[in-house]
């Protein structure tokens, strides 16, 4: 098929028009924080991905099926669209129609025709303690069944808080021994294969599937931190994109859940809100195809995609309970342009020029063309008050 570009076979085939590939492909490319310039290659590499639908295994081990829940409410690309078009999930306890010894060898069959090349899905955490027996799937313990399946892994995928780092049934005092993968990986009970944690709980529905389809690509993960979460996603905290910012910083903070304060949609921090240390884009994407997120509905973030966030003291506990109090910021006016100009970075420079100058609106007058609705932001960059008078800043700088 030599020559074919964009648009073409196995495009056609799978009913999927340049445009609307190119538009898929720029929102990937904006949500995993590449470089706009990427969107082209990234194209083409997915549309050679149609063509051979890697295998994907997903095993479910101590878990709700609420990452699997979260999976089905992906929108970009929809659920339909990820399995009968860019994979082939040859194996999931909820999804899939064999049961029993079926099932199984549907598994076996997938694993020995693709070693060393399909994907391994884990949701759920691995009981360890007493040899594993505490939960088992066709006699096998998941222990078991996850050391045979990390062995054909090309990469593993820990989907969820209980697949990253335990979860809720690695909570004090863990009477499974329940683990994350890192963890086994790093203790030498599974082998060691390249790893990404998407954490939640459960994660949100589009880094599941743009991590996805990142790899599918790029056949690489996109960068991540310390703990082996996309930086795409998990790179900021709740607090620092929350659309209730403006309010922590101007004190203004509900202090029980059907007072005034929270009527008037101030901050939630004194009800427990572990926003300020807990990384990830809530805020930014949301739920529901971008309708909400827990903070925006009135709950305050009870920290899911941290480590060991069932026992930090209770989800309304307040985090001045618990860590050193987090004072206002005092910013001096270099420190906020250096904010703005994070900010611009962060969200803007996909769709607009690196350098605000060249705008034929004038850089420091698009805060206020903002806020008076003149001019509207994406729908997932509705800024806050704060965030528009940072950005205010770092784009007066640019006259």
């Amino acid at each position: 098929m030599q020559g074919q570009g964009i648009g073409e076979h196995p495009l056609i085939q799978h009913d999927i028009s340049r445009r609307g590939l190119l538009k898929f492909c720029s929102a990937m490319v904006s949500m995993l924080a590449l470089p706009a310039g990427v969107v082209p290659v990234f194209a083409e590499q997915l549309n050679k991905a149609l063509s051979r639908r890697p295998s994907v295994i997903w095993l479910s081990f101590q878990e709700c099926t609420g990452c699997t829940e979260s999976f089905t409410r992906s929108h970009a690309p929809t659920i339909e669209s990820l399995i009968f078009d860019y994979i082939s999930l040859d194996y999931h306890h909820t999804l899939q129609a064999a049961a029993g010894e079926a099932a199984e060898a549907a598994r076996l069959e997938a694993m020995e025709r693709h070693f060393g090349h399909y994907l391994l899905v884990v949701d759920g955490s691995i009981p360890v303690a007493d040899e594993g027996i505490y939960s088992t799937i066709a006699g096998t313990t998941n222990l078991q069944m996850l050391q045979e399946c990390v062995a054909g892994a090309a990469a593993v995928f820990a989907v969820g808080s209980c697949a990253a780092f335990g979860g809720l049934p690695a909570a004090s005092p863990n009477p499974t021994g329940a683990s994350g993968v890192a963890d086994l990986m790093e203790s030498g009970q599974i082998e060691t294969k390249p790893l990404i944690n998407l954490p939640g709980c459960p994660p949100i529905p589009i880094a599941i599937s743009s991590v996805l389809a990142h790899y599918l690509v790029f056949e690489q993960f996109p960068a991540l931190d310390a703990l082996r979460r996309p930086m795409s996603f998990y790179g900021h905290t709740v607090h620092e994109r929350c659309s209730r910012y403006h309010y922590y910083e101007e004190q203004k903070f509900a202090e029980q859940f059907d007072d005034e304060g929270a009527r008037q949609g101030w901050c939630l921090y004194k009800l427990g809100c572990k926003g300020p240390i807990t990384h990830n884009a809530c805020a930014v994407y949301k739920w529901n195809e971008g309708t909400s997120f827990p903070i925006e509905s009135g709950h305050p973030c009870l920290g899911c995609s941290e480590p060991g966030f069932w026992d930090k003291g209770g989800f309304y506990v307040n985090l001045d309970q618990i860590l050193p109090p987090v004072p206002p910021g005092n910013e001096t006016p270099e420190a906020a342009i250096e904010a703005g100009q994070r900010l611009y970075e962060e969200n803007c420079i996909y769709c607009h020029s690196a350098d605000p100058s060249q705008f034929v609106t004038a850089a420091e007058k698009i805060p206020t063309l903002l806020r008076s609705e003149t001019i509207r932001s994406h729908k997932r960059l509705d800024f806050s008050d704060d965030q528009l008078d940072i950005l205010e800043k770092f784009l007066g700088s640019k006259k």
